[in-house]
């Protein structure tokens, strides 16, 4: 057939689809597939735009390239959102309105609907939040954070007592836990659109709710505390100033607190002034810092003073850095792990950046670039400093003028490195008095300084930008938590004010513990558990890292590849050594308070759903162990029963499920089988795989799997489940159903075909179990019906699937399906002290009594007795009641209660067969003496459910005794909690199916307690041997 072209008018470049719309390009206006060609999709049932032309119709298509909008979840302003077609739309007639409701359509589909309403209403577009790019917002942010009083006050310090060597090996060792770290959060934060909730929002997206939500918790604490840390730090500075000049308010500690209130009040109003105001605060932070830095470089170059001389520095000295650059420890500290403890506080804030996640432009670019360079710009500066003044400071100094070396001295009596450049501190040096010095004077890098009140303002700088990013980072991270729900009674601080969304109840909130910390006023008391949290975050970050890829989850993609997982895995366990190195009690109180909160977490179970990797590890986990099970040979120690139940929907047939559940709850498997049957539309396929099954399994607390499929009969689909249910080894072996009660008024085909199932899971080697209730197992309404045929359904059930009454289409709103009502059942209850009633009259390899034993197991049936029935001879009934007592004393399943019915052997009441074949007119051939007998074959055959007389007679054995078993139960059976009986076998083509279940129906009949009638397979499920 030769192609069109424009030879017969049709232009094909017209319906070539514009380049489909990315992010970059996302507030283009109009562009993808929103073209004539090509449908928006927005609504079910709307078609290509015509052209005017017929001809055109041939290349029409809503298969639409490519777009953006498909994956992403917001909105961009000036335009209607677009959706991907669904694949009803593409694979059904266009003719056909009634879609399935089990097509999936997302809430953002539906709500797209109204947009072009919200944009006319909209006349001006919505105000712009302030983003901050990844120099701004993470790099300087983690600089900051970074350096701290550490760095002033205590480097020089750590220098004096390990050596220039040993220190730099320190803070590169801090910087390796601080790198490794900040590539782990560099890997998560790229694996997908990071939003706020910084710290928070990464792990508990990787690892789940359980460990995010109690990291996310302590960790919004504990920013909260080292604002009051930092604060004091700044007071404690600003207080020894006073003291020099001689200003005293109150008392040091009272000075402290009373500096400490103003200071935090005011770090707070920048941070509710928002966030342009804190940042650029920071801003003017960073500049003092790098004012104080030049200050000192400059300071180290400028020859020293005499009086610079005698406080120990003498500018750079190669014997001076020779001398320094081994330890020399002093004091109780005076130890690798002791300066380790001390410095490593200092290497922490990386994670300052990633706190404030949501008011970046781009964090997945921001985090990973910001963080690293913060860590390498850092690690450089304390290299330098470290290295520099060492070279310059002696470790010790009297800071006297007069402690020159005299010429009369002899090189022999003057003790230290100052000998050399004309100076004696032997006496301060042999006294341990020297005031000055690395050793002793923590305020040497101001005396080393060109112009020491740089260094102050430095000082200033650093606490104060620690303390207001810590105060920022607080309440952004408790801000994401709380609006995940994730525990109670903090869902008031999740409101967000302004246009960036400000948490200003989370600001108060972070204030209020600021303040009451800071009254403690003791730096040392607070800094070893704040490190010790920001050291269990650490923890938690490269475990993510490490989790994710171990897991190999395709959903696990990276874009940033510089890191290890091994790296991640080995900086992880050293981070928790390093807890318990620096205080042991403080890493204590961090794991019992993430303990205490992942066990609430656990317990409640929170309905958020991540796609975390401990959900992919799961998986594998499964995946693995059922692939291992293929080398376990079945054992009859190791048998379970695992049990296929025929519910239909399971809601419909609560008690079945709650008894069967009892049988295996944490045992083994229990799978809810639902078969939809008859001629119905598409839309019923929802209905046997609705996720609404599931969920109400779940809420009943029902260890269940379910499995639905849809079939053109019954039987048909039971046999689709009895082949097809389970994985591996993990497969049913015990087919249970409920009784089908109205088989006397159903139509005989459909009796016919029930028990036919049962004859389907015999030859499929499954044992088969039926539960009667006298009131029924149904308890689902007419309307709401696929109850499956054969299942107490009523004949009006048989062919008929009603019409779901909610269904949702791309064009329609979003109506929920309600969920189903938990209906109570008897077997939810404490049974008490009843008795459970085992009728073991006929051998099955156990079953009949395995399934009371594990009933007993169970907490509610825990107090009932079971008392065991079996068939005998009067004239032998002690010897066999012996006999079967010693048998299940070798099962060892603890029944002690055995008794020998000889009566079952008698005939039954005449009035009670009467009333059996009465049963059984409906179903019997009738035929006429005169008529052939190949006629009467023919007849036989064409109705395969027909009773005839030489079924019944060939059968009266077995009819009589059952009669004869109903008569027994009524007897001895009235007041039991259930009654377990080993059900007959009908033979096939001996016993007709529908003579068979009138058997069940009889044995069954008018029976107050439930009657479970139980035929295992034929094989060993109970054994007294041990191998």
């Amino acid at each position: 057939m030769e192609s069109p072209d424009a030879r017969n008018g049709v232009q094909l470049d017209a319906f070539r689809p514009r380049p489909p719309l990315t992010a970059g390009n996302a507030k283009v206006a109009h562009g993808g597939f929103d073209e004539p060609g090509y449908d928006n999709c927005s609504g079910y049932g709307s078609r290509v735009a015509s052209l005017g032309s017929d001809a055109l119709s041939a290349y029409e298509t809503l298969d639409p390239p490519p777009h953006y909008d498909f994956y992403g979840k917001t909105e961009v302003y000036g335009r209607q959102k677009r959706f991907r077609p669904s694949l009803f739309q593409l694979h059904n007639d266009p003719k056909d309105s009634s879609p399935p409701i089990y097509e999936e359509t997302n809430a953002e589909q539906i709500t797209g609907e109204d947009s072009s309403e919200d944009e006319e209403e909209q006349k001006e577009p919505p105000l712009e939040p302030t983003r901050f790019g990844w120099i701004h917002g993470v790099m300087i942010r983690c600089m900051l954070n970074i350096w701290g009083v550490i760095l002033y006050l205590r480097l020089p310090w750590i220098t004096a007592q390990a050596g220039i060597g040993l220190t730099w090996v320190i803070i590169l060792l801090s910087s390796c836990i601080t790198g490794i770290t900040g590539l782990s959060t560099s890997a998560i934060a790229t694996n997908g659109k990071v939003k706020k909730g910084g710290t928070y929002f990464l792990i508990s997206r990787s690892l789940g709710p359980e460990l995010g939500g109690s990291i996310g918790l302590i960790f919004a604490f504990a920013n909260a505390v080292a604002v009051a840390m930092h604060t004091v730090g700044f007071a404690e500075t600003v207080t020894d100033l006073m003291n020099e000049h001689g200003a005293v308010m109150v008392d040091r500690i009272n000075d402290i607190r009373i500096i400490g209130i103003i200071t935090v009040t005011c770090l707070l109003g920048i941070s509710m002034a928002g966030m342009s105001w804190e940042s650029k605060a920071q801003i003017v932070f960073f500049f003092l810092i790098m004012l104080s830095f030049a200050s000192y470089i400059v300071g180290t170059i400028i020859p020293a003073t005499p009086e610079k001389q005698a406080k120990g520095f003498f500018s750079y000295k190669a014997d001076i850095f020779a001398t320094n650059f081994v330890p020399g420890w002093r004091g109780p500290e005076g130890s690798f792990f002791g300066m380790f403890s001390i410095f490593f506080p200092s290497a922490t804030g990386i994670l300052a950046g990633a706190n404030i996640s949501g008011d970046l432009k781009n964090p997945a670019v921001a985090i990973p670039r910001g963080t690293l360079m913060a860590i390498f710009w850092t690690t450089i500066s304390y290299l330098i400093i470290s290295a520099t003044i060492g070279s310059c400071v002696l470790r010790d100094a009297s800071g006297l003028l007069n402690d020159t070396l005299l010429p009369t001295t002899s090189s022999e009596d003057c003790v230290g490195l100052a000998c050399q450049h004309g100076w004696d501190f032997t006496e301060c040096i042999a006294n341990t008095t020297c005031p000055y010095g690395l050793s002793n004077y923590y305020q040497s890098i101001s005396l080393v300084s060109a112009f020491a009140p740089l260094i102050t303002a430095g000082i200033f700088g650093a606490t104060l930008s620690s303390a207001l990013a810590c105060l920022v980072s607080a309440p952004k991270v408790f801000e994401c938590l709380c609006k995940d729900k994730l525990y109670p009674f903090i869902g008031i601080f999740g409101k967000g004010y302004g246009k960036n969304e400000e948490p200003l109840r989370g600001y108060l909130l972070t204030y209020v513990i600021a303040a009451c910390f800071i009254l403690i006023a003791e730096l040392n008391t607070i800094a070893p558990i704040i490190s010790n949290f920001f050291l269990c975050s650490y923890t938690l970050i490269n475990f993510s890292c490490f989790h994710a890829s171990i897991t190999n989850s395709p959903g696990w993609r990276p874009s940033f590849r510089f890191y290890n997982k091994w790296l991640s895995l080995l900086c992880s366990v050293i981070c928790v050594v390093l807890m318990f190195l620096l205080t042991w009690w403080a890493a204590l109180i961090a794991f019992g308070v993430v303990f205490l909160l992942l066990g609430y977490t656990l317990y409640k179970k929170p309905e958020v759903n991540w796609g975390s990797s401990v959900q992919a590890s799961s998986y594998n986990r499964a995946l693995k162990q059922c692939a291992g099970l293929n080398h376990v040979e079945d054992h009859v120690k190791n048998y379970r029963p695992q049990c296929l139940v025929l519910t239909g929907p399971p809601s419909s047939r609560p008690a079945l499920v709650d008894l069967i559940s009892c049988l295996t709850k944490d045992l083994s498997l229990m799978i809810c089988g639902n078969v939809v049957t008859a001629g119905a539309p598409p839309s019923v396929v929802q209905e046997a795989s609705s996720e609404s099954h599931v969920t109400w399994l779940n809420k009943r607390k029902v260890s269940s799997f379910y499995r639905g499929v849809v079939a053109a009969e019954l039987r048909t689909g039971a046999n689709m489940l009895l082949q097809g249910a389970g994985l591996g080894r993990i497969k049913p072996n015990v087919l249970l159903m409920g009784f089908k009660t109205n088989f006397s008024s159903d139509t005989p085909q459909a009796a016919h075909d029930y028990i036919a199932i049962l004859h389907d899971a015999f030859d499929l080697r499954y044992g088969v179990c039926l539960l009667r209730m006298k009131e029924g197992l149904d308890v689902s309404q007419s309307s709401q019906s696929h109850v499956n045929p054969g299942f107490d359904g009523g004949p009006e059930a048989i062919h008929t699937i009603s019409s779901p009454s909610h269904f949702q289409t791309t064009n329609t709103s979003f109506v929920p399906i309600e969920a189903d009502p938990q209906r109570s059942s008897v077997f939810q209850k404490k049974q008490g002290k009843k008795t459970i009633d085992v009728y073991w009259l006929s051998d099955d390899g156990g079953l009949t009594l395995l399934l009371p034993y594990l009933l007993t197991r169970r907490k509610r049936w825990a107090r009932c007795k079971v008392r065991i029935f079996v068939g005998g001879d009067a004239d032998t009934k002690e010897e066999q009641k012996q006999e079967v007592i010693a048998l299940i004393k070798k099962f060892r399943l603890g029944f002690h209660d055995v008794e020998v019915l000889p009566d079952i052997y008698q005939s039954p009441q005449p009035e009670s067969v009467h009333q059996f074949e009465k049963t059984l007119d409906r179903f019997r051939l009738h035929t006429n003496p005169k008529q052939d007998c190949d006629s009467g074959t023919a007849s036989q055959q064409g109705d395969s459910w027909r009773i005839t007389e030489q079924d019944l007679e060939r059968n009266r054995a077995k009819s009589l005794r059952q009669i004869r078993l109903n008569e027994v139960l009524k007897d001895y059976s009235r007041e039991a909690a259930l009654i377990i009986i080993t059900m007959p076998v009908g033979m096939k083509g001996v016993c007709p199916n529908t003579l068979y279940l009138a058997w069940l129906d009889y044995l069954s009949r008018d029976l107050r307690p439930p009657v479970l009638l139980v035929r295992g397979n034929q094989e060993n499920v109970l054994t007294f041997y041990c191998q």
